[in-house]
């Protein structure tokens, strides 16, 4: 019965600490409050960075996935100054190896135009195609995530 008493005893003075702290933090003026001016927000952080966007099969047309990618790469580099800009076209290894490098090239151009259109049109966008090399793992298996177009993004604070 007494550990029970002392149990009670510990919990109400824990809880009117709690309850003083609180009041105190309530009736103290914050720093927040005696700004006169706004904060300024921090600077963008102009990292290089790689995206890549994905096709379907034997296609070079970007989906609505891959044009929502190219507006967050465009929200991405906002505040930055983009130096350059190196867009690779790859494919699969269905096919023959001169249509997937025609393929590969293609996609590389559709997402250099893309990228004109988003904003990027004055960036100096270096463009290569690889074709299905380096398509097929050791294995013998082929890689179809290949089918794709890698955007690199030089960048540098203004």
């Amino acid at each position: 019965m007494k550990t029970t008493k002392i149990t009670y005893a510990v919990q109400a003075i824990s809880v009117a600490g709690v309850v003083l702290a609180l009041a105190g933090c309530a009736s103290s003026e914050g720093p927040w409050r005696t700004l006169r001016k706004p904060v300024a927000a921090a600077p963008p952080a102009c990292v290089d960075f790689q995206s890549s966007v994905y096709f379907e099969q034997d296609s070079a047309e970007l989906t609505k996935e891959a044009r929502m990618l190219l507006d967050t790469a465009r929200t991405q580099a906002r505040g930055c100054a983009v130096k350059s800009v190196r867009v690779t076209g790859l494919a699969d290894a269905v096919g023959t190896s001169a249509a997937n490098l025609t393929l590969s090239k293609r996609r590389a151009d559709t997402v250099t135009s893309a990228l004109a259109k988003a904003g990027f049109g004055k960036v100096e966008i270096d463009t290569a195609a690889v074709g299905d090399a380096g398509s097929v793992a050791a294995s013998g298996a082929s890689a179809p995530l290949r089918r794709r177009a890698d955007i690199l993004f030089d960048l540098e604070s203004k």
